[in-house]
């Protein structure tokens, strides 16, 4: 396709400055391992795996290959009703990764979609136990729960939530846990774990029994890489279960690995209730998200709904679409072939102390990060987000594809990375924030 003013007209895209973007586009056409190539021929080494979604690299064949066979064999069946045996194979390897417990996997497509199930997995389990006055969700300043309605209704994130008002009804917010005292500190910091008490004034503010689910990112991504502090995921842990509250960590940007382990909950040793992943689920190959279900949770909406009906009335046409499941089979072996949790794990300190040493530059507001995940903040120009926006155009046209949140650049890399891609990372944020 030429590229045009008039061949780019149509297409409206997300999360973007539609008019600067046309004005000076920024394409990929192709990628493999590492590396995007842009319509100009020139390689762009990948710092954030796509959007946390290509752990593993681009362009896997042996993904290619699972989903290309699927298509030929069985390339549609709806899960209503029926279903088809990868689903099923998906579910059970998902649930060999969940924590203990966790081992009923609802599919959807994306890490939107899995918030909202989560949400009607909450209301309708709090139905089957007579308490359907739980009707409040509480989540968290700066937080982001994707983009459907109740992802944004969730979301702490004032320019995802200011156009389109309140959404939905009894959302309560904790407050957010970036705090000055942390910054630039590696992991979790020592102050704020006292934050969690929020929660239990919420408690006493709309009664014992009227909160349903807390819905919490282990670590808030989106927003700029906020790790929690040390103790406030636990003592979060302790009021939900003191008073009957469904906790529900949102791993669509730590899971598969992020964190050195497979889920941030094992990273961090407290176990949600319900758990919600997507992006790394495929490695971006296919569009799948997922929610995984406590036992006890899945049981009580089960059995106590009436026979012969579906005890649980939600579902999309493409849950646990064929090609998606086949591309999360492979994807999944993968990760086990290769071992590249544990290869993640063991570049995690490689790859935080070269993200640290940054903190040197004038520019630097804070750096923040744990796994293989880091956001280096930088002091704010004329406007808020002005210069992440600019920060992120100069280093794509350097060579680096990473993604920015107002004036935070959030780097992931892919998994396959080596100390030699991490060195060329860190020079290269480096050289474009000296100009600063």
């Amino acid at each position: 396709m030429e590229i045009t003013s008039e061949t780019l007209e149509h297409h409206w895209l997300p999360f973007t400055d539609n008019r600067g973007f046309k004005r000076e586009p920024r394409l990929f056409v192709r990628a493999e391992g590492m590396y995007y190539w842009n319509h100009r021929g020139e390689r762009i080494l990948d710092g954030s795996s796509g959007l946390f979604t290509s752990a593993a690299g681009h362009c896997r064949p042996e993904i290619a290959k699972a989903v290309g066979e699927q298509l030929q064999t069985l390339d549609f069946t709806a899960s209503f009703m029926r279903g088809h045996p990868a689903s099923f194979e998906l579910a059970n390897q998902v649930a060999e990764l969940t924590p203990q417990g966790l081992d009923h996997i609802f599919f959807c497509n994306s890490g939107s979609e899995a918030i909202d199930t989560a949400i009607k997995i909450a209301f309708a389990y709090h139905l089957a136990r007579n308490e359907a006055q739980r009707t409040y969700l509480v989540s968290r300043e700066r937080a982001y729960h994707g983009v459907n309605i109740g992802g944004t209704a969730l979301s702490g994130m004032v320019r995802n939530r200011e156009a389109f008002g309140s959404l939905l009804p009894g959302v309560l917010h904790l407050r957010h846990t970036l705090l000055p005292a942390n910054r630039c500190k590696p992991g979790m910091g020592d102050v704020g774990a006292d934050l969690a008490e929020d929660l239990q004034r919420l408690v006493q503010l709309v009664g014992e029994k009227r909160i349903a689910a807390v819905f919490v990112e282990p670590i808030a991504g989106s927003t700029g890489v906020i790790v929690p502090p040390r103790g406030y995921l636990q003592r979060i842990r302790e009021i939900c279960t003191r008073y009957g509250i469904l906790l529900v960590f949102d791993e669509v940007i730590c899971g598969f690995g992020r964190t050195g382990e497979a889920f941030a909950a094992q990273s961090f040793g407290v176990a949600p209730d319900i758990m919600t992943m997507a992006k790394a689920l495929t490695n971006g190959a296919q569009p799948m998200g997922a929610v995984a279900v406590h036992e006890t949770i899945y049981q009580e909406v089960v059995n106590r709904s009436p026979q012969n009906v579906p005890e649980f009335f939600h579902g999309y046409t493409y849950s646990a679409h064929p090609a998606a499941c086949a591309a999360g089979l492979a994807t999944l072996e993968i990760y086990r072939k290769e071992q590249l949790f544990e290869k993640a794990r063991a570049l995690s300190d490689y790859f935080q102390a070269a993200m640290f040493a940054l903190q040197d530059l004038p520019i630097i507001a804070d750096v923040r990060g744990y796994g293989m995940l880091a956001g280096i903040e930088v002091k704010p120009g004329k406007a808020p987000g002005a210069r992440g926006t600019e920060l992120q155009g100069k280093l794509f046209d350097r060579g680096l594809h990473i993604k920015t949140t107002a004036d935070v650049a959030i780097i992931a890399p892919p998994f396959i990375a080596t100390r030699a891609d991490i060195d060329t990372i860190a020079g290269m944020l480096r050289d474009a924030l000296r100009e600063y």
